[in-house]
């Protein structure tokens, strides 16, 4: 494998550079004095930004744009080969690298290494610990799969050892990554176009933890099942987390790290009290809804207490904190209609987003729901029509494809039918245009719309809107 000499800045070109984690890496490595370029399909802000940095972006990927003086490729695994770049690439010899692989190099230069994984809530998570780090005067490099307010973007360069990132696991990505730390939320049913199992899934989570050296710590949720089985034979220190409420269904269990007596405020927040390796630490405020968002803050709460980051510090952040853009993000009111828009993308997210949505109205709960990819949505279907008969009425778009092809063998109206035999109340259009007109005319003051989906649905919102 080609290795990076992070003191000798060379010419980098990366293939895909507008997606949300190679635009900050590329960012990064310009601010190291790296020669960088990189070339996408569309023009976007995040591109635009780049370009008014002084990055090179060529719009359409093409053999001209890759020229012998390129030192090393970066692509992400949505890059095919039959791509017209990526065969230049092979064609002239040029030394490439694969996103996590660059990942990974740049986490061995870090004396701490943070990496977030799990099926769902790796954007929630990162955020937290970053504006923990932040607040914490740690200075950290970050790394989010999303926007966050808080640092201008989705990249942040700091001036020390302090490296936060998300860990994804599809295609494997994670095991290129070399952190100190690490967090593992949940271990789900997901990607399984390239996994084959929910054992082949969890194997991948445990080889990850197998990265982290015997002085490093592993974070892990206890009530994930036979959690054993990941953690039995590694060397660093592994503390569980986990919520003990009984008022939530939850067995009582000694986490290293627990939340106790559960208070909801509905829009202000929730509140819980703390408690680490059995010892009450203190009641935390969370400017964040959810049950689900008090187990993410678990594992951020106690990196940041092994860092020594002051407990008022860490209350102080997590009352303030706002998720990044596309988490349960209030986008505005019309006509007395409040639109939120989640990226919510899995059976497991939906359930946890509108059973925290519900608490906010007691009007209806509309859910436009964007299903994100063929095989997810074949594989689900019955799940995804379950969580989402928790909203009141669900008007569904077209399957948005991401990297796959359409198998014609799979339609949102299939989804539509299965939550017809649920008994809800259920609409298909095939064009936002319709999906807009429909809301405008049958959502009512009072009631609760929200966006769901990993795909472009959050403009159907930010039409309404106006935006």
């Amino acid at each position: 494998m080609y290795k990076i000499d992070f003191n000798k800045p060379c010419r980098i070109h990366f293939i895909g550079i507008g997606g949300i984690s190679m635009s900050g890496f590329a960012e990064y490595l310009h601010n190291l004095g790296f020669k960088v370029s990189g070339s996408d399909s569309h023009k976007s802000k995040i591109t635009q930004d780049l370009n008014e940095l002084g990055i090179e972006i060529l719009y359409g990927q093409r053999k001209s744009n890759i020229t012998p003086d390129i030192d090393v490729v970066v692509y992400t695994a949505a890059i095919k080969s039959d791509n017209e770049e990526f065969m230049a690439v092979n064609e002239l010899g040029i030394p490439k690298l694969n996103r996590a692989q660059l990942i990974g190099q740049i986490m061995e230069h870090f004396d701490n290494a943070v990496a977030v994984s799990g099926t769902h809530g790796k954007t929630t998570v990162t955020s937290m610990l970053s504006l923990l780090f932040i607040d914490g005067n740690l200075d950290p490099t970050i790394s989010i799969g999303g926007i966050l307010d808080a640092i201008g973007g989705n990249m942040r360069i700091g001036n020390s050892g302090h490296f936060i990132t998300e860990a994804c696991e599809y295609m494997n990505s994670f095991l290129e990554f070399k952190p100190k730390k690490a967090i593992i939320l949940n271990i789900d049913e997901d990607h399984m176009d390239f996994f084959k199992d929910l054992d082949d899934i969890r194997n991948s989570f445990h080889l990850f933890a197998k990265k982290i050296p015997k002085d490093g710590q592993l974070y892990i949720n206890g009530e994930i099942a036979n959690y054993e089985e990941i953690t039995k034979d590694l060397e660093c220190e592994v503390l569980t987390y986990g919520i003990t409420d009984p008022a939530y269904g939850t067995n009582y269990h000694l986490y290293d790290i627990r939340a106790e007596n559960i208070k909801s405020d509905n829009l202000t927040g929730q509140s819980f009290d703390l408690y680490y390796k059995d010892k009450f630490i203190d009641r935390i405020m969370l400017k964040a809804v959810g049950i689900h968002n008090i187990s993410n803050s678990l594992p951020a709460i106690g990196i940041a207490l092994n860092e020594q980051i002051p407990i008022e510090t860490i209350k102080n952040s997590l009352k303030h904190f706002k998720c990044a853009h596309r988490r349960f993000q209030y986008k505005g009111t019309i006509g007395g209609v409040n639109i939120v828009d989640d990226y919510a993308h899995h059976p497991t997210e939906i359930t946890a987003t509108l059973t925290a949505a519900k608490t906010y109205t007691d009007n209806t709960l509309w859910c436009v729901f964007q299903p994100h990819t063929f095989s997810r949505t074949k594989r689900h279907l019955k799940d995804f029509a379950k969580s989402l008969s928790l909203a009141d009425k669900i008007v569904l778009a077209d399957i948005y494809a991401a990297r796959e092809k359409d198998p014609g063998d799979i339609s949102s109206k299939d989804l539509a039918n299965e939550l017809k035999k649920l008994g809800k109340e259920v609409y298909y259009f095939p064009s936002f245009d319709e999906i807009e007109n429909f809301l405008l005319e049958n959502c009512i003051n009072g009631d609760l719309l929200i966006t769901m989906g990993a795909g472009d649905i959050v403009t159907v919102g930010e039409s309404l809107l106006g935006k």
